[in-house]
């Protein structure tokens, strides 16, 4: 039986996720919800399993001896969300805390021959801890979507983390923010070889020339580990150029990660049609892997938390766009730029900049004319240190704004000491005195994954990350292409293996 896949979400109920039940999660709980549906859709498509463990207890349950009562079988809190509701998968009723205690799931994944779980739902220290921890012992490869796990406690959700990632061996992933672009322009200057590395160039005009032009077998494979991106853009390349016939294409798929030196793709034609654009579909993994795999690492230290790619102004204008999509395809959940949110399939995001600001001679009044001028769709976030303090300015515009405030920005500069967990705590106390408990902060200027993991460990109330040069800064994945086989015969220079390398993660694509 083929080894198969499954999405295992746990706890995505009424009495877990709505306010006014004892258990509830609280309204950072409720931010995994697109998440878990962007998830399910496209594991969906694929066929993937699709299960729910649902919490479901009696009304003497000794669990109510440690915590109140909650998710009695029959009420309304053990029902699943309306927002998922209407979504087909397999229901699993669970009494304990593991999601495979006292139920049949494990002989029924066994039964449809599944080896790999992705697990999400909440709590991450409860129910999705204990439910990995049995996944792992029971010999099942786990995935968990960073943005798709929640709990009530940061604390206790950034040290689950971490411990089924360094302890358990699972693998802590992100969603992605957008479907996968599947098809891009190829500008003709590519087709024509003009940006190829001379000696490919005149390599093939040789072999043209002698009338050579064997069936090659070249495998493209990444020196560091990483997140796949840009394999799209090659595949569309290799579309056309490669003959319709007598060709093949293996590859992984956008957003996958690979190891160091595991074959990320493998092609199988004659060399004379594609021996020139080596260059070309190198450099393309190069920069876009480099960009995914440094948002990646971003949106997993922020352990769940939004994060945006705000890196546009670090790169040249040609090349934006793909670094905004890339950033998305390694977990951002949105960019910048009109052209790279394009690429993405999604609206472009952001707030105001200080020269507004100053212009308008208030940080109150500049907000008010963007919230008067922009159309109610885009998020009303104010900047907050440009003349006075942040927590002065977030009060002011807040008030100012009178309910339609979504957010603030905090992005004070290093000569002020750059943003700290104690202001972003600050910040949160005083709007939540004066009423503003549902606008939402947000953190940037500088920030690395290293940052980031400073402000959720010092327990900072940072609902959003806008992340710019680490991203966009970021070094590129060295890849390399070499010959394997030539006329179906096993070949390789020195220091290779010769022949195929196996790599059973590898999908036929042409």
């Amino acid at each position: 039986m083929p080894m198969a896949r499954a999405v295992l979400v746990v706890d995505m109920l009424r009495g877990f996720l709505e306010e006014g039940h004892p258990q509830s999660c609280g309204p950072r709980a409720r931010r995994v919800i697109p998440a878990i549906q962007r998830l399910l859709s496209r594991e969906t498509d694929k066929g993937t399993h699709i299960f729910f463990a649902c919490d479901r207890h009696s009304v003497d349950d000794a669990e109510f001896q440690q915590l109140p009562p909650h998710t009695i079988e029959g009420t309304e809190e053990a029902e699943l969300i309306p927002e998922l509701a209407d979504r087909h998968g397999v229901v699993v009723p669970k009494r304990q805390f593991s999601a495979f205690a006292g139920t049949s799931l494990h002989q029924t994944l066994h039964e449809l021959g599944v080896t790999e779980l992705v697990v999400c739902g909440v709590r991450t220290d409860i129910s999705i801890m204990h439910t990995v921890a049995d996944a792992r012992k029971l010999g099942y490869g786990v995935e968990i979507p960073a943005d798709g796990v929640a709990s009530s406690d940061d604390k206790k959700h950034g040290f689950a983390l971490d411990h089924m990632q360094n302890v358990l061996g699972a693998k802590v992933t992100a969603t992605g923010g957008a479907p996968v672009r599947q098809q891009w322009d190829i500008p003709q200057e590519w087709l024509n070889g003009d940006t190829a590395d001379v000696y490919f160039l005149r390599t093939v005009e040789i072999l043209k020339k002698e009338d050579i032009n064997p069936v090659v077998t070249m495998e493209v494979f990444p020196r560091r580990d990483g997140i796949l991106c840009g394999i799209e853009q090659v595949k569309t390349l290799l579309r056309q150029v490669l003959p319709s016939s007598n060709a093949e294409v293996w590859a992984l798929e956008e957003g996958d990660s690979f190891s160091r030196k595991e074959v990320v793709l493998r092609i199988t034609a004659p060399y004379q049609s594609f021996g020139m654009f080596e260059t070309c579909y190198l450099g393309i993994l190069a920069h876009s892997c480099g960009w995914a795999t440094a948002a990646r690492e971003c949106v997993q230290a922020a352990r769940g938390l939004p994060v945006l790619s705000f890196g546009a102004r670090h790169v040249h204008p040609s090349v934006s766009a793909v670094m905004e999509y890339s950033a998305i395809v390694g977990g951002c959940s949105g960019c910048a730029t009109t052209a790279g949110a394009a690429l993405a399939n999604m609206k472009p995001v952001g707030t105001i900049p200080h020269a507004l600001i100053i212009i308008m001679g208030s940080t109150a009044a500049a907000t008010m004319a963007f919230h008067r001028e922009m159309g109610d769709d885009v998020p009303r976030i104010a900047l907050v240190d440009t003349f006075e303090d942040e927590v002065r300015e977030s009060v002011a515009v807040a008030k100012a704004m009178q309910g339609h405030l979504f957010g603030v920005r905090l992005d004070t500069p290093s000569e002020r000491g750059r943003v700290t967990a104690d202001l972003v705590k600050e910040v949160r106390a005083w709007l939540d005195l004066e009423g503003f408990k549902g606008v939402r902060i947000t953190v940037s200027g500088g920030l690395d994954p290293d940052r980031i993991r400073y402000f959720l460990d010092e327990g900072a109330p940072v609902d959003l990350f806008a992340v710019g040069s680490y991203i966009s800064d970021s070094r590129p994945i060295d890849f390399t292409a070499d010959l394997h086989e030539v006329d179906g015969r096993p070949i390789a220079k020195r220091g290779r293996m010769p022949g195929v390398t196996p790599n059973p993660r590898l999908k036929r694509v042409q």
